[in-house]
């Protein structure tokens, strides 16, 4: 796959993109950690411990507030991947799905070994950040269809039954990849979710959220993006579960206000179509980013999944000042987020400066190895 020629960007093009880019991925990592130690309860037994409106606020999860899981640890390192993907294409070397699949095994690594390997040239700094050398509730499809060099494809797919929202919860930053038709954007993000989860429901909900993030990263509105993402994905074969589950989700919003009930009618939200769905309905209802966040975890499904997931949908429509500064505060890793979001917009807006024909930057490659 080969993306669009890089655009010439303007300095308010360059800004507005950072903001969006910032806002997406520290928005789904707020709506990570607020749905994080809520994740294990029904809405009932929410209700019994937080009063009648839920959760309102980060509660403790892994020994602290603010915590994120495994879906923000994999998102990290998808960025990372494709930044690399950007850095070796100058080398040669252009197939973004390998270079993302070896990031996501360097984050495998980071669920056994005790701290960064030194003795590893393709670290970077990422894989050196000691703090997300920690469990955080992965899922067993995801350690297994990471569990080796083999990589999945969409011929031949790592754990083709797997149809849970594991891999949509890390495919927010192919979206963020706006110099890129949605075509290419949508192809991408399936192919990656393959590495992992190979039913075409989780796949093609991880294409069809790519495209939605997308659209929302490139200032478009959220029912046009919506629309575009129907139109990719149903072209697809096994698509029906997913245009049904997202049709289902914009039909929602003329049936009356929101709440709990009326999330819990997209299903259980176990499945990556019901979880998509329930995320895209969030931010459409959403008044603001922190109801549509409340929204989005208060009901009986994975509630870091769909926090997740509205959140980056959420940023990505609003940027970064709209999220809610007392959540960022607190926000596990913000510095670590805040350094990557700022690196993918330098590279996706200045990469010729940085490692081009005519330029190389040492203390870039040295982030980014090209190995």
């Amino acid at each position: 796959m080969t993306p669009a020629a890089t655009a010439v960007w303007g300095r308010a093009e360059q800004q507005d993109f950072r903001a969006r880019v910032r806002g997406s991925l520290l928005g789904a990592a707020i709506g990570d950690a607020l749905g994080a130690g809520v994740t294990a309860l029904t809405w009932k037994e929410m209700v019994d411990a937080y009063g009648p409106q839920g959760v309102n606020d980060f509660v403790p999860a892994y020994g602290r507030r603010g915590a994120i899981t495994a879906a923000t640890q994999l998102s990290l390192f998808t960025v990372d991947g494709l930044i690399r993907a950007q850095v070796r294409r100058d080398a040669g070397a252009w197939h973004p799905p390998t270079d993302v699949h070896r990031a996501h095994r360097r984050w495998a690594a980071t669920q056994s070994d005790w701290g960064p390997d030194e003795r590893r040239k393709d670290n970077g700094w990422l894989a050196c950040e000691e703090w997300l050398y920690t469990r955080r509730a992965p899922t067993k499809t995801v350690l297994l269809g990471l569990g080796d060099d083999t990589m999945g494809t969409l011929d031949s797919p790592k754990n083709p039954t797997a149809r849970d929202a594991g891999a949509l919860a890390r495919s927010a930053p192919f979206g963020l990849l706006v110099g890129w038709e949605p075509q290419l954007v949508c192809q991408l993000a399936m192919e990656c979710a393959v590495h992992t989860h190979g039913h075409p429901s989780a796949y093609l909900s991880a294409g069809a959220f790519a495209v939605i993030v997308h659209g929302l990263a490139r200032g478009e509105g959220l029912d046009g993006s919506i629309r575009r993402a129907l139109t990719l994905v149903g072209a697809r074969p096994g698509h029906q579960p997913v245009t049904d589950a997202l049709e289902t989700a914009v039909a929602a919003v003329r049936e009356g206000a929101p709440d709990p009930e009326r999330i819990a009618g997209f299903g259980g939200e176990r499945s990556a179509e019901e979880a998509l769905a329930t995320a895209v309905y969030c931010t459409l209802v959403s008044q603001d980013i922190r109801h549509g966040l409340r929204l989005a975890v208060n009901h009986d499904g994975p509630s870091e999944i769909t926090g997740c997931l509205t959140g980056a949908l959420l940023g990505a429509l609003h940027g970064e000042t709209a999220l809610p500064p007392a959540w960022l505060s607190e926000l596990e890793g913000r510095p670590t987020v805040l350094e990557l979001a700022d690196d993918f917009a330098m590279e996706m807006t200045q990469g010729p400066a940085l490692h081009g024909p005519a330029a190389a930057a040492p203390g870039w490659l040295a982030r980014y190895p090209r190995v």
